[in-house]
C-alpha cells in the first residue's frame, strides 16, 4: 500500500489572509470560501494542494503551523500497516465522506493520513 503527499494543511491565525498570500504570490486558485472549516487552494500546475485551517489560540505557529497530509484510500488499513512497523496513529476521525488520523514525526511535526482526496463528489 502506498501513500501520496498531495496536500499541505497550514494552520493560520487569519485563513483569508493566508489564502490570499498563496493566491497572489504563488498563483494558487481558490474561491476563498471557508468550507468544512477549510479554505482550499489548488495549483494550476497540478502540484500539491493547500488547505488553510483556522489555528486554535493554543497553537504556537512555527511549531505546528504546517501539517503534512498524505492521501490514502483506506485510512484504517494504512494505520494497521504502519502499526506493524511501530508507528501508531491516533483515533480515526470521520468527516463528510472521508476519514483521517494523526501522528507526529520524530521531530514532533504533525502528520495526517486522509481519504479526503478519494471521497465521492457531493
Amino acid at each position: 500500500m502506498s501513500a501520496v503527499l498531495n496536500t499541505i494543511l497550514i494552520y493560520a491565525r487569519n485563513p483569508s489572509v493566508t489564502a490570499e498570500f498563496y493566491r497572489k504570490h504563488f498563483d494558487f486558485q481558490t474561491t476563498g470560501e471557508m468550507t468544512e472549516g477549510l479554505i482550499e487552494l489548488t495549483s494550476p500546475a497540478s502540484g500539491a494542494a493547500i488547505l488553510i485551517h483556522q489555528a486554535a489560540k493554543t497553537v504556537k505557529l512555527g511549531q505546528v503551523g504546517v501539517k503534512l497530509m498524505f492521501s490514502v484510500r483506506d485510512v484504517d488499513g494504512f494505520k494497521q500497516q504502519c502499526a506493524r512497523q511501530g508507528l501508531i496513529f491516533g483515533s480515526t476521525h470521520q468527516a463528510k465522506g472521508y476519514a483521517f488520523a494523526n501522528v507526529k514525526d520524530p521531530d514532533g511535526n504533525s502528520v495526517a493520513i486522509s481519504s479526503r482526496a478519494y471521497r465521492e463528489p457531493a
